[in-house]
């Protein structure tokens, strides 16, 4: 089985080169996303990817911080911002419990939540490089919706034979209930929650910090 900076650092390229499986679901997110911040705003993306999310958002923000595991992930993302002629997003090799200092106005964290090693001090982090009321933005797989069983069964049969192969990262399954209590008792308020799309849905999260 091949830690998860390995694996992501394998698949990067492969990854900046495949499609966005749903468009249609992502730019909502993404509106979703803008609707709460600010021209002025400094933001903190954890596990950024190959950095099309932060590319997307840079022109709603003053500047963004995103972070990833794999260094092969972060330069992609550099590339594709010379690219864009981006110059606001910053790449940082970071892991999402050790996060660069703040403070930050809002953190994002899109498909990330399931695949950190420890949930609780991940929250704590990003809960520490917050400023007092900002926002943690997030959108993650979770379980136990009724509407994903069959997928999730498949998923759960196939994966540790995936993951011996090196075809798969480490994967924590969490329901709706573990994720949203997870994040209150980090230290935040949730101020707006919903799970889409109605096929295969991720929970959408923005949370207040207290």
């Amino acid at each position: 089985m091949v830690d998860s900076t390995t694996f992501w650092n394998k698949v990067a390229e492969k990854y900046a080169r495949t499609p966005i499986a749903d468009m249609t679901s992502y730019d909502y997110t993404l509106e979703r996303t803008a609707a709460h911040l600010k021209p002025g705003d400094r933001v903190l993306e954890l596990g950024c990817g190959t950095g099309s999310t932060a590319l997307r958002l840079a022109p709603d923000v003053a500047a963004i911080v995103a972070t990833d595991i794999a260094p092969a992930m972060l330069a992609v993302g550099r590339r594709k911002a010379r690219e864009q002629g981006v110059e606001n997003v910053d790449f940082v090799e970071a892991p999402a419990k050790t996060p660069p200092e703040g403070p930050f106005d809002a953190a994002l964290a899109f498909n990330l939540l399931h695949l950190v090693d420890d949930l609780d001090a991940s929250l704590a982090a990003i809960h520490d490089r917050l400023k007092p009321g900002g926002l943690f933005i997030s959108k993650t797989f979770c379980i136990g919706t009724g509407r994903n069983s069959f997928k999730l069964y498949a998923i759960r049969l196939a994966l540790p034979v995936m993951q011996l192969l090196g075809k798969a990262p480490p994967v924590t399954f969490l329901t709706e209930a573990e994720l949203d209590n997870a994040i209150t008792r980090a230290g935040f308020d949730l101020v707006e929650q919903e799970s889409f799309p109605a096929k295969d849905p991720r929970r959408f999260l923005v949370a207040r910090r207290r």
